[in-house]
């Protein structure tokens, strides 16, 4: 995982997501073509092994790479995104109790774009990556 320094703009923070609020799910970072997000783990977000959800991983990289491509770097111009496609590969379990999701716009146009995902736990073990085509909502800015 590309992992430069957190940096958050509070100005730009934007409110949380019902599902993001739900799990715990946090903003660490958040730039130009770059989010990341943290997840402490607990009870509620593991399936019947005892490790986490599958579809815990694919909300953490759909997440992330939606925020990727709406960076305005402007609380008054928010950009909406809408996943178009969304592909998860599961890799390992994690041995840590803290997963960050990183994503990252990696192509695209004015319309829609690319972005890649990885799902780390605070071992550096890689957890799970992800890639994902997304679509520019218009109009939806305030």
């Amino acid at each position: 995982m590309t992992h430069t320094a957190d940096h958050l703009d509070p100005a730009l923070v934007e409110d949380s997501y019902p599902m993001q609020s739900l799990i715990g799910m946090t903003m660490t970072h958040w730039d130009e073509g770059i989010s990341r997000f943290r997840l402490p783990l607990r009870p509620e977000l593991m399936n019947r092994y005892g490790i986490p959800h599958g579809g815990l991983y694919a909300v953490i990289l759909d997440t992330v790479m939606g925020y990727a491509g709406s960076y305005t770097g402007d609380a008054a111009r928010k950009q909406m995104v809408m996943t178009l496609t969304l592909t998860t590969n599961f890799l390992a379990r994690p041995q840590g109790v803290i997963l960050t999701g990183e994503g990252r716009r990696v192509g695209g146009g004015k319309s829609t774009y690319f972005a890649e995902g990885t799902v780390t736990d605070e071992l550096g073990t890689v957890i799970a990556t992800g890639s994902g085509t997304f679509r520019y909502r218009r109009g939806t800015g305030s």
